[in-house]
């Protein structure tokens, strides 16, 4: 007689080793690659955010970085290329990019910053003081 139930012992194996490999499968298909962190002098950094999941896992992201930068035209259409420079307070350069990507997150020792990003031949600039939780600055261009 031939049985169909999970009396079977292949069955049984088949049954467990779905529901132990599901939660693994579902959390692979969710963690989405992220770009490499990058170092220049003593700032770690990372841009990107091209492609939804990218996006989403970087957005998801921000709260874990003292600075998060995004990038986007007036009319919301995410940005990448665009020219950053960051300056401390004393006006020396933390960091010059080009962002590869509408987000950029920012590993930077506290203190009191410039942000310049220039993109489509328009420079903006925004203060930023690190420390006490993440801080975000939005460029529209």
């Amino acid at each position: 007689m031939r049985t169909t139930s999970f009396q079977s012992p292949f069955l049984r194996a088949v049954f467990a080793c779905a529901c132990t490999a599901a939660p693994w499968i579902a959390q692979a298909q969710i963690a989405a690659p992220m770009p490499a962190m990058r170092t220049e002098g003593a700032v770690q950094y990372m841009c990107g955010g091209i492609g939804s999941d990218e996006s989403t896992a970087m957005r998801a992201a921000m709260k874990d970085h003292p600075l998060s930068l995004l990038f986007a035209r007036a009319d919301g259409a995410y940005l990448a290329e665009v020219a950053v420079t960051i300056r401390d307070a004393k006006g020396a350069t933390a960091l010059a990019v080009r962002a590869s990507g509408p987000v950029c997150l920012i590993n930077l020792p506290a203190g009191r910053y410039t942000i310049e990003a220039a993109s489509e031949g328009v420079a903006k600039k925004q203060d930023v003081t690190i420390g006490g939780g993440p801080k975000t600055a939005d460029f529209r261009f």
